[in-house]
């Protein structure tokens, strides 16, 4: 029961659950805050078991508020127990992989914990994919049962044929409304789907109890462009999700049954899935859920519902500090404004503060480590250039040479890698990439950045040529790859340019056949561009060049194209 405690009561509480494991003295600890444990003894427990003792001492709390819509925590976890149900009758296995294809709404929560109920593995997919890309998903994962929304359906429907998928599950757009009480859902039936409502009225909260081991078993298959740009699903256990929770839990000493979080960011990025949900529905927060962020319904929810925790990111913050109205919402219950998943600028952060009179916590992570490794102590009010904060409980971050493999002195920029109980076991099916980004035990990050005198981190930059618009990544040569199908395009090479808004954004140079020139225009190469990828995706800029620079062996030398980059501000 000790065990259990420790991640279930705030952090006054857990002093006493502070196992003695010996440490050296890190350099962080000077900024390390108060009250806050340096290692921890973990829980070795499932995320349905972290819901169900939210659920135990908390049933009659509103879990989720969506759209004005309230969904307790004894409704939520009743419903997660009938959907494991339904999925266990149509044999779905332990170990099975459950591909959720939907958009921030109530029923992406009931069904991704009822599916790790079930005992299967959940592979949130972006609701930006394509066919193309969610079929690549789906193949890599060889996912049985796809789990998706009537707007999605089309391209569900076009890409499952196929695919491994044997069951496609549907929710509809009003489905939502009759989660706290199913029963009295109208009935409705599908043809070439499973309706997800049919399945919550027939079956009974009673699933087949399946043996996890919290360490050892995968809760989740989050993918990632890695550091080459081929997509590499992440293997997360319940333990590592478990461990990320229980960090943020206890790093911002966050009040059990009592905060309430704004959540617009999406449920299928590690961010908003495992830090955000998962952590808040650990905390037994109440989570007021919008499918995206709107600025006049997250400033009028803040005020309505007194919101505690506000998890954004760059985009966000700049959307918040340009708008005329902000002064018009009493926005003084947030008592955390967090940002992470991409840069933010210095300019930001002081803004904000001015406009507000709060400071805004930096995060810095990745989805291998499901994902925090860094976060600024709410105690720091000032920001400099890069900030990214303290590494978390019992993890390490240090500054490496990525050539020479050693470890370079304070203030030296190098490569940032990291090692604690949150790093995932590795990469699906792909054991050399997974070779590839551990050194001796540590998770080669891929990002740039140093380590001042008081164990302060700061990210200058990435290894890769990574573009990241509004937190998302964004491959060059997957965006080469569509451009250069097109009749018309020779050549491409996409780089990352500087934008105000979304941090960087793709753009794009284009070499085109001889016979095409002066017949293709730029808007033409971008509608093709937007047929085929996500939107974020698209480039946002297409040059026409009449020769791509290249070295001896043929390679595009994209340091050498005539744009020169400036310098961003990082996180």
């Amino acid at each position: 029961m000790k065990i259990l405690k420790l991640l279930f009561y705030t952090a006054s509480t857990l002093n006493s659950c502070v196992v003695g494991v010996p440490h050296r003295e890190k350099p962080w600890f000077r900024l390390w805050p108060k009250n806050v444990p340096k290692t921890l003894e973990y829980p070795e427990i499932t995320l349905p078991q972290v819901l169900e003792k939210s659920t135990t001492e908390y049933p009659k709390r509103a879990a989720i508020i969506f759209e004005d819509t309230t969904l307790t925590y004894e409704k939520l976890y009743e419903n997660v127990r009938r959907f494991a149900s339904a999925l266990q009758d149509l044999r779905v296995r332990k170990g099975d992989r459950v591909a959720v294809y939907l958009p921030n709404c109530p029923q992406f929560i009931v069904t991704t914990y009822g599916a790790l109920e079930a005992g299967a593995v959940v592979v949130p997919c972006s609701t930006a994919y394509k066919e193309m890309e969610l079929k690549r998903q789906l193949d890599d994962s060889g996912a049985r049962v796809l789990i998706t929304h009537e707007r999605l359906l089309q391209i569900a429907s076009e890409t499952i044929r196929k695919t491994s998928i044997e069951h496609l599950i549907v929710t509809s757009e009003q489905d939502y409304r009759y989660l706290e009480d199913v029963n009295n859902a109208p009935k409705s039936n599908g043809d070439k789907y499973i309706p997800l409502l049919k399945l919550l009225q027939e079956y009974e909260p009673t699933p087949t109890p399946v043996a996890i081991n919290p360490k050892e078993d995968l809760a989740f298959l989050c993918y990632t462009g890695g550091t080459t740009g081929t997509p590499k699903g992440c293997m997360l256990t319940h333990f590592n999700c478990v461990v990320d929770q229980l960090h943020e839990i206890l790093f911002y000493q966050l009040k059990r049954g009592e905060e309430v979080l704004l959540l617009f960011l999406p449920l299928f990025h590690i961010y908003g899935l495992n830090r955000c949900m998962g952590t808040y529905l650990a905390a037994a927060a109440t989570i007021i859920l919008l499918e995206r962020f709107n600025i006049i319904k997250v400033l009028e929810a803040i005020q309505k519902y007194k919101v505690t925790v506000f998890p954004g990111v760059p985009t966000v913050y700049n959307a918040l500090i340009s708008y005329p109205d902000i002064k018009k919402y009493d926005l003084r219950s947030v008592r955390i404004w967090k940002s992470a998943a991409a840069p933010l600028p210095t300019s930001t952060w002081l803004k904000f503060r001015d406009l507000i009179g709060a400071s805004i916590v930096i995060g810095w992570g990745l989805t291998e480590a499901s994902p925090g490794l860094t976060l600024t102590p709410l105690e720091i009010k000032e920001y400099k250039p890069g900030m990214i904060g303290i590494p978390e409980i019992d993890t390490d971050v240090a500054v490496f040479d990525p050539e020479k493999n050693v470890e370079v002195p304070v203030g030296v920029v190098g490569e940032l890698r990291a090692r604690g109980p949150q790093i995932m076991k590795g990469y699906w099916n792909k054991p050399e990439e997974t070779a590839r980004v551990f050194s001796n035990g540590w998770l080669c990050t891929g990002d740039l950045g140093y380590m001042d005198e008081d164990g302060m981190f700061y990210f200058v930059g990435r290894l890769k040529d990574v573009i990241k618009v509004s937190g998302f990544q964004v491959w060059p040569m997957e965006v080469e790859d569509v451009l250069c199908s097109h009749p018309a395009v020779l050549e491409a090479a996409v780089i990352g340019i500087p934008d105000e808004y979304h941090g960087e954004v793709p753009k794009a140079y284009v070499v085109v056949r001889s016979e095409y020139k002066g017949r293709i225009t730029e808007e033409e190469l971008m509608k093709y561009c937007e047929e085929k990828l996500a939107k974020y995706k698209v480039p946002k800029k297409i040059e026409f060049i009449e020769e791509l620079p290249k070295g001896p062996s043929g390679k595009v030398l994209k340091r050498k194209i005539e744009f020169k980059r400036e310098p961003a501000e990082h996180l």
